[in-house]
């Protein structure tokens, strides 16, 4: 039997962002637009990360976005070089989809928990004890499994690619993350074989405690992440990837909502959304560890400093083996061939 690859409070690291005045910070933010110049690089960042480097981003000619955005921008920018704000398998991804392009992150400690619960030597014997079954990794894996696999999906177009898998009669391994699997196997019907690993952020949802928050808020509507536990999806209002979220609060007629995802990613709902209120999905509740409290500590390692200090060195360069790329980006461009039908 499988066992339970998410990772035990132990494992996830508490972060402290540094508190920098407002002089500081500015002086920061001088010098990481004047070297983003300089190298000829574009920055790109994730909805989680901070919002003065989302801001940086926006205000510098990059982007902010989702984990595929944030690399299909890079490859199709002209720019020479990525900076990449997020975590390690986002920083992977933009070298795959860029291989001749430098690609730099603010660190190199900015892990993530569905990779890290996602050793590649372990799934490779899981895959191959399995040889029947279609291998569907999540985008949130390494480049090392995700070359392991057939295809690579993000939560927004797993439920499309399985119904058009199962539709040909073809039977799933699924990996890293068992509540988008079950989510999606749910939507789908197909035959899913799970691997059991879990975000840290999203598996801290409580159903318990967030009825009891909608008896406080009765008439905001809640939208969720699917790597969130199955009780806590049914509640929602919209269930959808951090794109997908941004969009039902622009949409819906709500005026107020209460979000199942990383707090991160308030500051972009409240400039999509203004005037709208937003409220963080209670993590608190029984059997509550908060190893996250809604917010990935290593999305929070992402700093105005260490971006800083990264353009200046030219340290922290994400590297990836050739071969392995080219492996990892055939299933990555079934993925992008299936979307641009």
């Amino acid at each position: 039997m499988l066992r339970d690859y998410s990772l035990q409070p132990a494992d996830v690291p508490v972060h402290f962002p540094a508190l920098l005045s407002a002089s500081r910070k500015e002086a920061l933010r001088t010098d990481v637009k004047r070297l983003l110049k300089e190298r000829d690089a574009v920055l790109v960042a994730h909805y989680y990360v901070a919002a003065d480097i989302q801001d940086l981003a926006d205000e510098t000619g990059g982007c902010v976005a989702d984990s595929l955005e944030m690399a299909r921008f890079g490859r199709d920018h002209p720019a020479s070089t990525l900076v990449v704000a997020g975590v390690r398998f986002m920083g992977e991804t933009a070298k795959i989809l860029s291989p001749q392009k430098r690609v730099f992150m603010p660190t190199l400690q900015a892990e993530c928990s569905l990779d890290l619960g996602c050793p590649p030597d372990e799934f490779r014997a899981f895959c191959e004890a399995n040889p029947d079954r279609t291998v569907v990794v999540y985008a949130n894996t390494s480049v090392a499994v995700k070359a392991l696999s057939d295809w690579v999906v993000t939560s927004s177009v797993g439920v499309p690619i399985i119904e058009h898998l199962s539709a040909r009669g073809e039977k799933i391994l699924w990996a890293p993350d068992k509540h988008l699997g079950a989510f999606v196997r749910a939507k789908t019907g197909a035959d899913m074989l799970l691997w059991s690993g879990a975000c840290v952020v999203h598996e801290e949802f409580k159903f318990n405690a967030l009825e009891d928050l909608k008896k406080v808020y009765p008439d905001a509507g809640v939208l969720v992440h699917p790597e969130s536990p199955a009780a806590v999806i049914d509640i929602a209002d919209r269930v959808g990837s951090t794109s997908q979220i941004i969009r039902a609060a622009q949409e819906l007629p709500h005026d107020t909502f209460i979000v199942a995802t990383d707090r991160g990613i308030f500051h972009k709902l409240r400039k999509s959304a203004p005037g709208k209120r937003f409220i963080e999905a209670p993590t608190a509740g029984d059997g509550a560890t908060c190893r996250s409290c809604a917010h990935c500590p290593w999305m929070a390692m992402n700093e105005l400093e260490a971006l800083a200090a990264t353009l200046e060195s030219g340290d922290n360069e994400v590297l990836v083996d050739p071969v392995v790329g080219t492996r990892a980006m055939q299933p990555l461009q079934r993925m992008l061939e299936f979307q641009a039908q």
